[in-house]
């Protein structure tokens, strides 16, 4: 009898041996993200901190090594044109922002009336917003042209000018010729935005205040824009966080000139990286923007924290 017991004792312990042992859900879980955290590391972590850390030194894009100069180039860029490139980048951002928001929030209002080829139009006004950067900055290119454009042939057609006018080429209109190129590209996305949240009002708000005697104008402020409130705010501080950072219609249109006066912190880190060949003032200057940046972003993150309250 003891020696039966003492072999089926040896056989639960052989088997309690090769029996594979399960993952706890919170390794399973990591090992699942793992990849995904690696990519993100390779391709944004990594390159960011390097960036970042380059403000630092005196490195140059054509000449091997780089010298510890500390907050050296950061007080560089503060003393040279830093903050006329700040201006110009928030007349940029903020001209891009209010702009398409306006256009689109009118063509949205029109849009949610029962009107013929509505769903059409909806369509038709999507194309510019699905076209590349880079097309659209082609396209307006040739609007604008001073020889052959059909901004100027429309214009003197009207007898608004007398002679042609280089829109892209005078720092008094090249900031406005480019502002309407990004306002042509960006409204057709408020539009959808608005206009999806134009059609979470109830109607029968609007009936009943029509019934008391409301008029359209008073509607609108009263119910329309108290009810929409939250996606408005999102929609404008989405939109100006990514004009903040727009890079590619500026820089086929203008290049940041005339003059540098369309040069923004997109175009300038460019600019001082790659033609000045200047790492370490590149680098400050996209530590700078960065900054700026992150207040946009958390005055967004807050934003949509009380959204989510309401």
């Amino acid at each position: 009898m003891r020696t039966s017991h003492i072999n089926t004792s040896s056989n639960t312990v052989k088997q309690d041996a090769t029996t594979p042992r399960r993952l706890s859900d919170g390794v399973f879980a990591v090992l699942l993200v793992l990849p995904g955290l690696a990519l993100l590391g390779a391709v944004v972590v990594y390159p960011l901190v390097s960036a970042l850390v380059t403000a630092f030194f005196k490195q140059s894009l054509v000449v091997p090594g780089r010298e510890f100069v500390g907050l050296d180039n950061i007080r560089a860029v503060l003393d040279g044109n830093f903050w006329q490139i700040f201006g110009q980048t928030m007349v940029f951002t903020v001209g891009t922002t209010v702009v398409p928001f306006v256009i689109g929030f009118g063509l949205a209002l029109a849009l949610n009336t029962r009107i013929a080829g509505a769903k059409v139009m909806r369509g038709l006004m999507l194309i510019p917003w699905l076209i590349p950067g880079v097309v659209v900055s082609f396209l307006w290119m040739w609007i604008f042209n001073a020889n052959y454009g059909v901004m100027n042939g429309v214009l003197e057609g009207l007898g608004v000018i007398d002679s042609p006018q280089a829109w892209l080429a005078q720092p008094g209109t090249a900031m406005g010729a480019v502002i309407v190129a990004k306002t042509w590209q960006s409204f057709p996305w408020m539009m959808v935005m608005l206009l999806a949240g134009l059609q979470t009002v109830p109607g029968e708000l609007h009936e009943a205040a029509e019934m008391d005697g409301a008029g359209t104008v008073r509607r609108f402020f009263s119910i329309t824009v108290p009810h929409m409130s939250g996606i408005i705010g999102l929609v404008l501080l989405l939109e100006f966080i990514w004009n903040f950072q727009h890079f590619d219609i500026i820089y086929v249109l203008t290049g940041g000139g005339p003059a540098g006066s369309t040069q923004t912190f997109a175009t300038a880190v460019y600019e001082t990286a790659f033609k000045g060949y200047d790492l370490g003032r590149a680098g400050a200057l996209g530590l700078l923007w960065m900054l700026i940046l992150l207040v946009l972003v958390v005055v967004y993150i807050r934003f949509s924290e009380k959204g989510e309250q309401r």
